[in-house]
């Protein structure tokens, strides 16, 4: 044997030793806990989108829902998101997740952003009572609390979604829910069946109020409560109401109108507050969601050119059908949806009238690969001080393939 072959073996014989015994130190036995690091998880999902097909008015639009439908755009990447989470404590809950397919001009231009960044920290062994501390989304609403990955509908009703943007908001907010609670709300959507994830069956805190990576814009803080049950009926079949409300107070960004808000204010501050009713009826097979919100807040107004305090109203009622062939999901669906006031966080609180009926059909050939084609039938009236007059009607058909992994 030569010097050259007996010093390959020499090599190769330390570098195996040397794995094993890192493996040993790095590895959790039986007994040995592991480390914090050795619980955390990744996954994420990305959506692509087309909005272009069979567009019979490229002026109907809506920026809340999705910046790529209306104008001159095509393919847009709506969500790329990593997440990382984990139980790194018995009683801390550590989740993160960027998204990457944001952009501050609504063009398709990436770059990445904070949307999660929280941690829940357990008051009892179960961690049926926990705070959750950072920027999470909102207790208002369970379409709002539902993940884009999970949502049926491509974008989130206009009447709830206009209470929190983006859903999200730096806060700490309060949840809790048995642990049986707890497993069932895990298991509505890891089944499929489309669940807004655990929020607790009572959930109550205070947060700006801007929204997420805002900064706040007085000093006021909002304050948020939430109910929500879901009953099990018969064998498998789950039916989920809910109520909610909030108060607190906005500052609306203006360019060009007056204010009527706080007196001698350059701020533009006005109340915000709504209460808001959930029921859910699981689809098994057959579905229905209907929400419905109610309350005051900043909103153009086109006779006076002034941001006025008042109210709102509007919300949606949902139908669809699951149907589970083998390993694969179809769920044909049809939405209505109405509101009528004001967006306090687009430009002079703009002042919406919003009638839309949407039916699609959700595919998911296998787990990490679904489509979604909707025609949506839509009337909107958006005004600010800057398109005094708009009033915008018009249907396209609205595609988005969405990887999971």
């Amino acid at each position: 044997m030569s010097q050259l072959t007996r010093a390959a073996l020499l090599l190769t014989s330390f570098l195996i030793f040397f794995i094993c015994a890192s493996a040993q130190d790095t590895a959790p036995s039986a007994t040995q806990k592991p480390e914090w690091y050795q619980r955390l998880k990744i996954r994420g999902y990305a959506q692509l989108r087309y909005n272009k097909l069979y567009e019979t008015n490229p002026d109907l639009k809506c920026e809340q829902c999705d910046r790529s439908w209306g104008g001159d755009n095509g393919f847009f990447f709506r969500r790329i998101r990593i997440i990382f989470y984990g139980q790194v404590h018995e009683r801390v809950f550590v989740y993160i997740q960027p998204d990457f397919a944001s952009s501050p001009d609504g063009r398709n231009l990436q770059f990445g952003q904070i949307r999660d960044a929280y941690f829940d920290v357990g008051i009892d062994k179960k961690n049926e009572f926990r705070f959750r501390i950072g920027q999470s989304k909102v207790p208002f609403g369970f379409e709002n609390l539902q993940s884009s990955q999970n949502r049926i509908p491509l974008d989130r009703n206009d009447a709830l979604n206009s209470a929190v943007a983006n859903e999200r908001d730096i806060g700490i907010f309060f949840y809790w829910a048995p642990q049986k609670i707890r497993e069932r709300f895990s298991d509505l959507v890891n089944s499929g069946l489309k669940g807004s994830g655990d929020y607790g069956v009572i959930g109550f805190g205070v947060h700006n109020g801007q929204t997420a990576n805002r900064p706040e814009g007085n000093s006021t803080p909002h304050t948020v409560a939430r109910i929500s049950y879901p009953f099990l009926i018969g064998s498998k079949q789950f039916i989920e109401p809910g109520i909610q409300a909030y108060t607190g107070k906005n500052r609306v960004a203006s360019t060009s109108a007056s204010s009527t808000g706080v007196t001698g204010s350059e701020d533009f501050i006005y109340d915000d507050k709504r209460i808001a009713a959930t029921l859910i009826i699981y689809p098994q097979p057959f579905g229905l969601s209907a929400e419905y919100n109610i309350g005051s807040g900043p909103e153009y107004n086109l006779a006076t050119n002034a941001i006025e305090q008042q109210n709102l109203k509007g919300g949606y009622v949902m139908a669809s059908y699951m149907a589970r062939i083998n390993d694969q999901y179809l769920i044909p669906f049809t939405r209505y949806q109405y509101y009528d006031g004001g967006k306090k966080h687009e430009l002079d609180a703009r002042s919406y009238s919003v009638k839309e009926l949407e039916i699609g059909v959700e595919w998911q050939p296998i787990k990490n690969f679904e489509v979604v084609a909707m025609y949506t039938m839509s009337k909107r009236r958006f005004e600010d001080a800057a398109t005094p007059v708009n009033f915008q009607e018009g249907s396209l058909i609205r595609l988005q393939l969405q990887a999971n992994f």
